[in-house]
């Protein structure tokens, strides 16, 4: 068969006709109005197309989770600072080898002490991490076992409690989601996210969106900002009727119930006392995720509602 020859526009316009046609061409294939629009990231940044950014941030994350057969999800959020019992222990002893002497300024000293307690109740606290990776293990192994993807964990990809639950899923060989933010300063995603289902967003409002789209249940270990406006947006939109109900599991009741004084709200008359039915307390791994079984059997919508299709052979 013989080759055909080339189009006209194949070829640049040939130096013997014009010397500086080449050159010129260079420069406009090199120009930014020649990228194609999806090539061009600076056409992207533009603050009025700051539309198609919301667009793509909730497009990506939409159809990765549903090429990977992502039904449902169970959302865990606790505190980036707990870390896993070894680490934390670490780092209390760092800190107790670097007491001042006892000639130090008593800022100092004082200074010391109070970073000191934080880094015990740090290492008191960090028992969560367990319960939370226990917690992952269990949703992983739920269903048709790990490779069952239908209900999956989600957190918010970063270290502490959302580490440990990412890595329970991974003990079990299951696949888990972390979605990250794009902040100013450099952060990592924790290891255990299945490397696939771990996205970063730029719009915090379309991650909060991906967090309640398919979520099946919140379970809030000990933590701070973030881990509060998690919790306080899932309970506005269940107690608005925005969303239908799902179960909020608070790990931990010594340190809610030291955090948020719920009562206090039910009396100044700022929430209903039915609100309060809106989060459970638990302690325990198992306890939590029996909880939210519970909670959805007598709903008359279990988790698993089928059994998981047979693969292909």
């Amino acid at each position: 068969m013989n080759p055909q020859p080339p189009l006209p526009w194949q070829e640049p316009k040939p130096a013997l006709d014009d010397p500086l046609a080449a050159e010129r061409v260079r420069a406009i294939l090199a120009g930014a109005s020649y990228r194609l629009a999806q090539e061009d990231p600076a056409l992207l940044e533009r603050p009025d197309l700051r539309g198609m950014r919301l667009q793509l941030d909730y497009y990506k994350t939409e159809l990765l989770l549903q090429d990977h057969g992502v039904e449902h999800t169970i959302v865990v959020f606790g505190g980036t600072r707990i870390a896993e019992p070894a680490a934390a222990q670490r780092a209390l002893q760092t800190l107790q080898a670097r007491a001042p002497a006892a000639g130090a300024p008593a800022r100092e000293r004082e200074q010391h002490a109070r970073e000191l307690a934080v880094a015990q109740r740090l290492a008191d606290r960090s028992r969560y991490y367990g319960i939370a990776r226990e917690l992952g293990r269990c949703i992983a192994r739920a269903g048709g076992g790990p490779a069952d993807t239908r209900v999956m964990v989600i957190t918010g990809g970063g270290p502490g409690i959302m580490e440990a639950a990412n890595r329970g899923a991974f003990d079990e060989g299951a696949k888990s989601i972390g979605l990250n933010i794009d902040l100013p300063h450099e952060q990592y995603p924790n290891p255990y996210v299945t490397p696939e289902l771990c996205l970063r967003f730029h719009y915090f409002a379309l991650r909060k969106l991906h967090f309640m789209l398919r979520a099946r249940a919140l379970v809030a270990f000990p933590g701070g900002y973030g881990t509060l406006d998690e919790l306080f947006e899932t309970l506005t939109l269940v107690q608005t009727r925005k969303i239908d109900p799902v179960p909020v599991v608070l790990v931990g009741r010594e340190f809610w119930e030291r955090a948020i004084d719920f009562d206090f709200l039910v009396a100044e008359g700022v929430i209903a006392p039915q609100d309060l039915e809106l989060f459970h307390y638990c302690e325990q791994a198992r306890e939590a995720w029996d909880w939210i079984v519970h909670w959805h059997r007598e709903r008359g919508r279990p988790l698993y509602p089928e059994p998981l299709p047979a693969r292909a052979p």
